[in-house]
């Protein structure tokens, strides 16, 4: 007996179906494959990035920690400079530079205003004209003045009640109070307080009264 036209159209048909299931499968294994890569890539460049920051941090902070050690802040908000010198020698305030001393010391934590000489703020020329205008001497308000209103001293003869500048040119004025400080009106990000006397680019030193 011949075979019905519709038996041949579907066997031959079958094996077609067949392997059109199986092309397609394949196709899709292919396409999860590719996936599944590039998530693998993605992560790994992600974990990459992670370890070179973190590592990047490390250095930054091995780096502060060495710096810390050999340095102190640079009261100008700036940057920091060595400290190299030993603190100079001096006694106590007394007569008008102990008025001076003790009134720019009563200032610690007043705030830095630009061009403000008092009393509730102060700029670095404006708290040391203030404080010597309480023992009875007028100084002007101005940093690079104010070092032309004294006598020129050494770094290792300062007294309390001298006035001692930085930065070439001069920009910033503080009072030696005496054991390597100086009491001044640092930058707005400050109040009033004390530095080393060397903590800045030093200048020069006058003592007046």
């Amino acid at each position: 007996m011949e075979p019905q036209p519709s038996d041949t159209v579907t066997d031959k048909l079958a094996p077609m179906t067949t392997d059109t299931s199986l092309g397609q499968g394949h196709d899709a294994d292919i396409l999860v494959t590719a996936e599944e890569a590039a998530r693998l890539a993605a992560a790994q460049a992600a974990a990459e990035a992670a370890a070179a920051a973190e590592a990047a941090a490390a250095a930054e902070a091995a780096a502060a920690a060495a710096e810390d050690d050999t340095t102190q802040p640079g009261d100008d908000g700036e940057g920091d400079e060595t400290v190299t010198p030993p603190p100079p020698p001096s006694g106590p305030a007394s007569g008008r530079a102990k008025v001076a001393v003790d009134t720019a010391m009563a200032q610690i934590g007043d705030a830095y205003v630009y061009g403000a000489g008092g009393p509730n703020a102060f700029d670095c020329s404006g708290l040391t004209s203030y404080a010597w205008a309480a023992a009875g001497v007028s100084l002007p308000h101005s940093s690079r003045a104010q070092m032309g209103s004294g006598t020129s001293v050494s770094s290792d003869q300062l007294q309390p009640g001298d006035l001692v500048f930085y930065y070439s040119p001069v920009s910033h004025v503080g009072m030696y109070i005496g054991g390597g400080m100086i009491v001044h009106a640092s930058n707005p990000s400050r109040p009033v307080g004390v530095a080393g006397v060397f903590s800045m680019p030093y200048s020069g030193a006058v003592r007046v009264g």
